[in-house]
């Protein structure tokens, strides 16, 4: 009866994949390719990664069987329950750490403020989400929504990812701004014509109006990356 390590074996040896080729796809490391290609780990919890990297199914991967057919198969996958972490708790090899951004007062009473990293908030990423979607971990922050101007996309308490290296503005695309000292997530549109300017719209247009940043203006906003990533507990 084949392994799990018969299983990637085959297909590394079928695509001519080298054990470093197939970390790098699948964001892991050599030495968790090498243990599971040896047969020394038994099972892993980055099976989706694997499956990925291998292009095969994941459920062929795990048990050796395919999947029903398509037509009754289930569209959800049980992937396993939670694994507890706090601050002390050291970094995979698979994973990093993103900050989170927040409003700083510059000086008590001025009610002026600036936006920067909160050292105290740390968000953890598998390497291999990052890859996915082409975003260097040292690129990316995370911001935390609040009100209900974004809804019902994006809900009050929603966790967003940002990539601070993508601040050229794509009509429609959903941003992280810094407006006068606010900390928003909005759409951006570009206002071309009259010396141009950004066009700040948010999802709940029934009770948020549009602000559009021109002239003068413009010297308030500060893009600090595009959203790749949310999340939202219910």
């Amino acid at each position: 009866m084949k392994t799990l390590a018969d299983r990637i074996n085959q297909k590394m040896s079928e695509q001519r994949l080298t054990q470093q080729s197939l970390a790098e796809r699948a964001g892991l490391s050599q030495a968790a390719i090498y243990k599971l290609t040896s047969g020394k780990t038994k099972e892993t919890k980055k099976l989706i990664q694997l499956a990925a990297a291998l292009n095969v199914d994941m459920q062929w991967l795990a048990t050796g069987t395919m999947r029903a057919n398509p037509a009754t198969a289930a569209n959800a996958e049980l992937l396993g329950g939670f694994e507890e972490w706090d601050s002390n708790t050291p970094l995979l090899d698979d994973e990093v750490e993103l900050p989170f951004l927040r409003e700083v007062e510059v000086s008590a009473g001025t009610g002026k403020f600036h936006v920067e990293e909160n050292p105290a908030s740390k968000l953890r990423f598998a390497k291999a989400t990052l890859k996915r979607v082409g975003v260097s971990a040292e690129n990316a922050a995370c911001v935390r929504v609040s009100g209900d101007s974004m809804e019902p996309v994006m809900p009050d308490g929603c966790t967003v990812g940002i990539d601070t290296s993508s601040k050229r503005i794509k009509d429609g695309d959903i941003y992280a701004i810094d407006y006068d000292g606010q900390l928003l997530v909005k759409r951006l549109y570009r206002i071309l014509g009259g010396g141009g300017g950004v066009r700040i719209r948010s999802y709940n247009e029934s009770e948020y109006q549009d602000v559009e940043c021109m002239g003068e203006e413009m010297a308030k906003l500060n893009v600090l990356g595009r959203v790749f990533w949310w999340s939202v507990l219910r």
